[in-house]
C-alpha cells in the first residue's frame, strides 16, 4: 500500500525552474556588486565594509529563501525555527571560542629569552 499524495507533503513549498533561475541571477549581480565595491572602488573606503557586510546579509536571505525555502509561512514555522536555533548555537559557539582565544592571548607569559 503506497502512501497518498497527502501523507508524503512535509508541507514545504515547491520549487519552480523559474524561481531558481531568479535566485541565480540574483546572487551573481549580489556578488557582482560585493566585488564591485572592493575592486571598483564604487563606495568610498569607509563604508566598504559595512556596504560588503549588507551585501552578504541581503545574499544570505535570498539563498536561504529562494534556494532553501525558509518562510515565515504557516507550514514553514518547523524548519525556520529549527534554522534560528541552528544558527544561534553557531554564533555562541564561534562567540566562544574567540572569546577563549582571546583569553588565552591576554594571559600568556610573555616570551623573554
Amino acid at each position: 500500500m503506497s502512501p497518498s499524495a497527502s501523507e508524503t507533503d512535509h508541507g514545504g513549498s515547491h520549487a519552480t525552474l523559474k524561481g531558481y533561475i531568479i535566485g541565480l541571477l540574483l546572487c551573481l549581480v549580489l556578488t557582482g556588486a560585493s566585488f564591485g565595491v572592493v575592486m571598483g572602488g564604487w563606495v568610498p573606503q569607509p563604508l566598504r565594509l559595512t556596504a560588503i557586510v549588507v551585501l552578504c546579509v541581503v545574499q544570505l536571505v535570498a539563498q536561504l529563501v529562494l534556494f532553501l525555502h525558509i518562510g515565515a509561512g504557516r507550514t514553514q514555522r518547523e524548519n525556520t525555527g529549527i534554522f534560528l536555533c541552528t544558527a544561534f548555537l553557531i554564533a555562541i559557539v564561534v562567540a566562544g571560542s574567540l572569546w577563549v582565544m582571546h583569553n588565552a592571548t591576554q594571559n600568556m607569559m610573555p616570551m623573554q629569552v
